[in-house]
């Protein structure tokens, strides 16, 4: 009965060895010992966004490319990289999809100038016809 129950414990634990087992990156599955260090990779890894699920973030998704990227992250905050340092590396490695927080540059003004854009068209056209329906009574 007792090498049923540990098996049976096997079993259910299997998988979650398995996993860790399989990655190659060392770091996907396991925390830093630095507290503060694993902080900042945690907050890092909540801003990019995983490429093969493409709307989690690294930190969310299961992937096998987030759990390499987590492993990234970790390893060159443990080697001293700022996070800014990290993100860039990504961007040019990945582009600007992996990050959630797109940087301005001369590909990316469009995205910030034309919401601005058309939030002013609508507040001409809205100002434009009530002062004509204000001055007509």
């Amino acid at each position: 009965m007792k090498r049923l129950i540990a098996f049976i414990a096997l079993a259910l634990a299997a998988p979650a060895f398995a996993q860790e087992e399989q990655s190659t990156a060392p770091y996907a599955y396991r925390q830093l010992s630095d507290p503060a260090k694993e902080a900042k990779a945690q907050d890092l890894m909540e801003t990019l966004r995983c490429l093969q699920c493409q709307g989690q973030s690294i930190a969310d998704s299961d992937a096998p490319i987030a759990g390499s990227m987590r492993s990234l992250v970790r390893e060159r905050i443990a080697a001293g990289e700022t996070p800014e340092q990290i993100r860039t590396w990504l961007i040019e490695r990945y582009g600007d999809y992996v990050s959630y927080a797109p940087q301005l540059t001369g590909l990316t003004w469009p995205l910030f100038a034309v919401p601005a854009v058309l939030m002013l068209i609508a507040f001409l056209l809205l100002r434009r016809r009530f002062s004509k329906k204000g001055g007509a009574q």
